[in-house]
């Protein structure tokens, strides 16, 4: 049946198509070329996201993005580099840059990205994270937590600073925690916390995702894709940053020779199709994750509308036209 949604809206996406929003290589061109084959997906508005770096690599991608003049883009999410240096915990984030957090720091970086930068994912346990979060907060800046081994005390600090977001819950976290008390627990419960997820499968299993949903309700959750330059490729090496990744044929990617996860090949209408699968609610209940509840999250609207073919039987969107 056909289907009309909102136009989707990618909170954290690093790259697509071959491209890599952390090259430092990127141009306005590569950029526009990933945007456009994102639009085919559904995807109408999104915030490129640059994971941690050498502040040199980080403001080279911060400007040629903040210059991109394309409304597609709403902003920068700057995940790192104030996370966990423990592995694992860290992902795919190199661990000879990971650092405390410090305003100053935070400033350099907002400048070299133009003021771009509306959304930061930081890890509370940090040195100096409940203070930058106070500082992002005040400043407009949204604060999220993530890549993190905080203790439930530091969940309650950031959440009581301002922090409105748990990036890709389940996931940048140890391997094995203890069953309780945890930060998935904490963050969980936090009403306060809206929650991002990549349902692809490999990162979050079924019942893991249906379980979430349930415990945050339908109204506190987003689809993310954490999508990188592998995404809509096929199976191979790609990079993230100076950070080679692999994608395998069953579409997971990872580092590759270990069992982390770097990132997905995921896209933000196989996220809904997955999510009613997986939860077993109707897509109506499933699309705003994707588009109104991530806009909202950021004091934003949608942009454009989505028209899909839409099978419950097999669980398949598939997007037939997006309008501005």
């Amino acid at each position: 049946m056909t289907v009309e949604l909102p136009g989707l809206f990618d909170l954290q996406v690093n790259g697509f198509g071959g491209i890599d929003f952390n090259a430092a290589d990127l141009t306005a061109d590569r950029i526009g070329e990933a945007l456009q084959r994102m639009r085919s997906t559904g995807v109408t508005r999104c915030l490129p996201t640059l994971i941690t770096s050498s502040f040199e690599q980080f403001a080279a991608s911060a400007r040629v993005l903040s210059r991109t003049t394309c409304p597609a883009i709403a902003g920068i999410h700057m995940e790192g580099p104030y996370v966990s240096p423990e592995d694992g915990t860290r992902g795919a984030h190199p661990r000879e840059h990971v650092k405390p957090a410090t305003i100053d720091d935070f400033n350099r970086r907002q400048d070299a990205a133009g003021g771009r930068i509306v959304l930061v994912t930081l890890a509370p346990e940090v040195a100096g994270a409940v203070r930058l979060i106070e500082h992002l907060v005040a400043s407009g800046v949204r604060a999220a937590i993530g890549h993190t081994a905080a203790t439930p005390g530091q969940v309650a600090d950031a959440i009581a600073a301002g922090a409105t977001l748990a990036t890709h819950l389940g996931n940048g976290c140890a391997q094995m925690l203890p069953r309780h008390p945890n930060v998935i627990w904490e963050l969980l419960a936090a009403d306060a916390v809206l929650a991002s997820v990549i349902v692809d499968g490999h990162h979050l299993p079924p019942a893991t995702v249906k379980a979430m949903v349930r415990a945050k309700g339908e109204r506190r959750m987003i689809l993310v894709t954490d999508a990188v330059a592998a995404a809509g490729c096929a199976p191979g090496r790609y990079t993230i940053g100076n950070v080679t990744s692999e994608l395998s044929a069953g579409g997971r990617v990872s580092l590759p020779g270990t069992p982390y996860l770097a990132g997905s090949a995921l896209t933000l209408d196989r996220a809904i199709a997955n999510t009613v699968r997986f939860t077993g609610l109707p897509i109506d209940d499933v699309a705003p994750m994707a588009s109104a509840i991530p806009a909202s999250c950021l004091g934003m609207t949608t942009a454009g509308t989505v028209t899909a073919e839409w099978n419950p039987e097999s669980g398949t969107l598939d997007v037939q036209r997006v309008s501005a």
